[in-house]
């Protein structure tokens, strides 16, 4: 990977990580204490959930089309 692949990848790992917190914050709101392992488990689920769903959507960086 070069520097400019990187770059175009930077702010799907912010939003990634923003999506992330803001789930588990809204977990923790509206149920409370979950645990760690159901913590996990959405962790899990938004990460694997992001690709597919930012593909379907159009903004796919193209070092993800290899």
């Amino acid at each position: 990977m070069d520097k400019d692949q990187l770059l175009e990848l930077v702010p799907h790992y912010v939003a990634l990580v923003v999506l992330l917190l803001l789930a588990l914050t809204a977990v923790r709101v509206l149920v409370g204490d979950v645990g760690l392992w159901v913590e996990l488990v959405i962790a899990f689920v938004v990460a694997v959930a992001y690709r597919p769903l930012v593909a379907r959507l159009g903004y796919a960086p193209s070092a993800w089309e290899r």
